[in-house]
């Protein structure tokens, strides 16, 4: 949809940086200065744009009497990882410090983004963590993300293997898409082959069935021991840095994160990824809000 008028909003299409963004903002003057939030869209960096989320962004503006700044991040293939996290950071950083401009509250800025944006929005949140230069994030909202490429054997990617929107297999193939690798290394990958055994011991104590609650893991079988194959790792280092997993973040990073909210669905093969770092955040002390979709998926 291209942008056109609404009754209740005002929509313009601007660059902040050189990112393109499409920005919503109410029509009725407001007393105070309004809450902002970035909308980050989904898509594993190859797909989607500001106009597939029109409705989406108008529904949040109009509903929450909020400026929205959709991000029209560069895709991949035409634009190579990590072009699509780097254009969301400039886009952020660039409201953040024009907020005012646009009669938004600086210290009342969200990120929020669906999928592969909800992994853009964690990494976003994380790489601000330690500026100083510019005002805090207020919150993140992480509705069904990415958000570790470490193991493939979860509960959530047992049990929804083979749901059609996205499946065990699909979300593996178009991680290796996104990141211009060879997809005949998508068996090693969902097989674990890719992880070296040190790895796997490292951040077993923040990714590992067992920290996923009993309720989620019916009918879930340990996978078989595999072996680590050298190349494969060499060739996907990318899936293990904290860029595309930011669930890998060491907790001096993690404590330091705005307050959260995290949306799961029950049939996705992405919601154990959720629920750990729903943990993650909480073991921090960061205020964590959840929402489990019992019929949902992704």
């Amino acid at each position: 949809l291209p942008a056109c008028r609404d009754s209740k909003l005002f929509i313009k299409d601007l660059h902040f940086d050189e990112v393109p963004v499409r920005i919503y903002l109410p029509r009725v003057p407001s007393a105070s200065k309004r809450r902002g939030v970035i909308f980050i869209h989904g898509g594993c960096g190859m797909f989607g744009s500001i106009r597939c989320y029109e409705r989406i962004c108008r529904y949040i503006a109009r509903k929450s009497d909020s400026v929205v700044v959709s991000v029209g991040y560069r895709l991949c293939p035409e634009y190579k990882y990590p072009a699509q996290t780097l254009d969301c950071l400039t886009a952020t950083v660039h409201f953040l410090k024009t907020a005012e401009n646009y009669g938004v509250d600086p210290g009342r800025i969200i990120v929020c983004g669906d999928s592969a944006g909800g992994t853009f929005t964690a990494t976003v949140c994380q790489e601000l963590v330690n500026r100083r230069d510019i005002p805090k994030i207020r919150a993140q909202v992480l509705i069904y993300p990415f958000l570790q490429g470490l193991n493939f054997n979860l509960p959530s990617h047992q049990k929804n293997a083979f749901n059609p929107f996205l499946s065990r297999e699909r979300a593996v193939h178009f991680i290796l898409k996104y990141l211009s690798k060879d997809c005949s290394m998508k068996e090693a990958v969902l097989a674990g082959s890719h992880v070296p055994e040190s790895m796997n011991l490292k951040y077993s104590k923040w990714i590992n069935p067992e920290l996923i609650p009993e309720i989620f893991k019916v009918g879930y079988k340990p996978p078989l021991p595999t072996s680590f194959l050298p190349q494969v790792h060499k060739e996907t280092k990318e899936l293990l840095k904290t860029r595309l997993s930011p669930l890998l973040a060491e907790d001096a990073v993690v404590c330091r994160l705005p307050d959260t909210c995290i949306i799961t669905c029950q049939h996705d093969v992405l919601r154990d990824e959720g629920l750990l770092y729903k943990q993650r955040l909480e073991d921090n002390n960061v205020k964590v809000t959840w929402y489990h979709v019992e019929e949902g998926f992704h």
